[in-house]
């Protein structure tokens, strides 16, 4: 999910930190190996003035690669839509633009690939942690592909399963 954040040009950076920041939290909740990479100018595009990525380790390929990416646009687009600010002082009729901020907290696929290449075992993925309460399985077992040739290989054991659940509807 993407997040949009307009704010004032004296706060941007405690906010664009604030993002970064979140982002980490976020992927240290999952046990994810990751690093911050400062993106450096020559590779922002037009709108951006500064890029944070975070970047989740993926052990299967030996490498990093982007999770997040947190971008400070200033007032680029503010500009571009005449958005600002107007100070609610009596005497002062000064208009200021907003900056904006924009960050990419959870790209899902990219996030459920490091999650299961961070958590795979012999006898299947471990579930991390936190998010145990919002499932029904501690851990994905491996279902042999002969049992049901459309499913993917990594399924629940368990009643809940999707594999059960379509033996179920087939009947």
């Amino acid at each position: 999910s993407s997040r949009v954040l307009w704010t004032l040009a004296v706060t941007q950076l405690k906010m664009m930190d604030e993002m970064i920041k979140n982002a980490e939290d976020f992927y240290q909740s999952l046990n994810i190996p990751y690093r911050v990479v400062s993106i450096v100018s020559g590779a922002l595009n037009n709108a951006a003035a500064m890029k944070f990525d975070l970047e989740g380790w993926y052990p299967a390929s030996q490498t990093y690669r982007e999770l997040v990416s947190c971008s400070n646009c200033t007032d680029y687009q503010p500009r571009g839509m005449d958005t600002r600010l107007m100070s609610v002082k009596k005497d002062s009729d000064v208009k200021e633009y907003v900056h904006g901020l924009n960050s990419t907290l959870c790209a899902l696929t990219r996030t459920m690939c490091v999650i299961c290449e961070n958590n795979q075992t012999e006898t299947g993925i471990t579930i991390p942690e936190v998010l145990r309460p919002y499932l029904r399985w501690p851990r994905l077992h491996p279902v042999p592909s002969s049992s049901h040739p459309s499913l993917p290989t990594v399924l629940p054991r368990s009643r809940d399963s999707i594999y059960f659940w379509l033996q179920k509807k087939k009947k």
